[in-house]
Formats: structure tokens, C-alpha cells, sequence
């Protein structure tokens, strides 16, 4: 009878070591690892691929912060109805810069009625006018992302009874340009 006792303790220890040994494997694991082992044999191996993602996520580096960005250039159109003088510019930091630019080039011939006709930023314009016809024929201005478009949209707007059609005036882009921040 007392072996039949020192074997069944015998037993008991050997079975509660191995659960024992089991639990504390899988609590004795650091993150991205699990237990292995068996019979009392214990250990951790990594999770395959665990490793791999958490070192990329470790080793990525911080967006950098930008240098540069999208600075508007601007640009205008003036002209005189009395003498038929025009100014433009094109690329201008301001759209006082332009405007003061177009309008000293209407009036360096001594016109004194120059009008602002356009001005714009970060696109295209195109000025068409009357091709012949008569008094009442008219032009028209158009702006677009590209000279095709703003020449394409002025010339909706050409009016002239003559079948003439209009002519290209002037067409020009003040489009976008990187700048350092």
C-alpha cells in the first residue's frame, strides 16, 4: 500500500510540474514569441513574421517636413480703347506686381485710358480680336489650365458678322512655381 501511495505522489508531482512548467512558458514569453517544449522541456521561438513587422515599424523613419511648396504667379492685361495700346505680364509674385507691370507697358506710348481687360493666377489666358468685319464685331478673353482651353474658351466668345472669325491677340500662361517654404 505505501508503494502504491509513493507512486500516485510520485505521479501527482510529475503532472503538476508539467502544467506548472506549461503555464509559466507561455507567461515567461516576451511579445512576438510562443512557448515550445514538452516533457519538461521549455523554451520560446519567435512568431514567424512577428519580428520582421515590428522591426519595420521601428526602424521606419519619420516623414520628413516639406522644403518646398506651390507659390501663385499672377498675371494681367490692360489696354486702351482710345489707342489701342495693351500692357501684359506674366509670373508675378503679386497681383500688384502684375497689374502695375501691364499698365506701365499700355501707357509707355502716352495712352492715358488704359483699362484693366484681365487678370489672373495659376492658369492660362488668351485675348482674341475681330478679324475685319464691321463696328460691332467683338472679341473675347478665355482662360484655362492650358493656352489650348483659354484659347478655346475665347474664342466663344468672337462675335464678328464678317465670317472673319477672330485672331490671337495675346496668350500667355502665369502658371505655378515650386518655392522654398
Amino acid at each position: 500500500m505505501k508503494r502504491k501511495m509513493y507512486w500516485l505522489a510520485v505521479a501527482l508531482l510529475v503532472q503538476s510540474g508539467l502544467f506548472a512548467g506549461t503555464a509559466a512558458a507561455e507567461g515567461n514569453c516576451p511579445p512576438g514569441m510562443y512557448p515550445i517544449g514538452g516533457q519538461g522541456v521549455r523554451g520560446c521561438a519567435p512568431i514567424p513574421g512577428a519580428q520582421r513587422g515590428a522591426a519595420a515599424q521601428q526602424a521606419a523613419p519619420p516623414p520628413a517636413a516639406p522644403t518646398t511648396r506651390w507659390g501663385t504667379r499672377w498675371g494681367a492685361i490692360v489696354a486702351s480703347a482710345a489707342t489701342s495700346d495693351a500692357g501684359a505680364a506674366t509670373g508675378r509674385l503679386t497681383k500688384s506686381d502684375a497689374l502695375s507691370e501691364a499698365m506701365a507697358k499700355c501707357r509707355r506710348n502716352g495712352a492715358t485710358d488704359c483699362k484693366v481687360m484681365a487678370e489672373y493666377s495659376n492658369q492660362c489666358v488668351a485675348w482674341v480680336v475681330p478679324d475685319g468685319g464691321d463696328a460691332k464685331a467683338l472679341g473675347g478673353l478665355g482662360e484655362g489650365a492650358t493656352p489650348e482651353l483659354a484659347l478655346q474658351k475665347a474664342q466663344s466668345y468672337c462675335e464678328n458678322r464678317a465670317g472673319n472669325g477672330c485672331k490671337v491677340a495675346y496668350s500667355a500662361c502665369s502658371l505655378p512655381e515650386i518655392e522654398p517654404i
